[in-house]
């Protein structure tokens, strides 16, 4: 049964930052109405700049976007033998250390922190940190984002 299991191998892989991920004032629109968040910083430039954000801010889920595109390289990845017909989201957790705002350039490092197998389901934990890059070329931390994904192996 393990070799339908993710690979406990993974634990400990860090994978190479991604690609860009530029923060569009419109799909924070789109994403905040389809999550029914209402507040006015999400659609009007005005507001979100009276409230002293520099553009569009994020709702705070919003970092899951960019969390997601990052996981894909691990979850594509065929030597970790990750079936996602057989995935369930178990939990995810946000820790914010800034606001994401339209214009933001965000770069995620993906972390595998751990992968256990028990009874025929291995539980893997995933982090991504989310920054943004700055105009000095460097990046600020922004958000990290953990995940538990929990994987059946086959006949479960």
């Amino acid at each position: 049964m393990t070799e339908t299991l993710p690979d406990t191998g993974f634990a400990g892989t860090e994978y190479p930052a991604t690609p860009p991920y530029s923060v569009g004032r419109e799909k924070l629109r789109e994403f905040a109405a389809a999550v029914g968040a209402e507040h006015p910083a999400h659609f009007d430039l005005e507001a979100a700049r009276g409230l002293g954000y520099a553009d569009l801010v994020a709702p705070a889920t919003f970092a899951v976007v960019i969390a997601q595109r990052a996981e894909a390289q691990y979850i594509e990845d065929p030597a970790a033998r990750i079936d996602f017909a057989r995935v369930v989201h178990a939990d995810e957790r946000f820790t914010h250390h800034r606001p994401i705002v339209a214009g933001d350039e965000l770069v995620t490092v993906l972390h595998v922190d751990n992968v256990v197998h028990r009874a025929g389901i291995a539980m893997v934990t995933t982090r991504c940190e989310i920054s943004a890059l700055t105009t000095d070329g460097g990046s600020e931390p922004v958000s990290t984002v953990v995940s538990t994904l929990a994987v059946r192996g086959e006949g479960k």
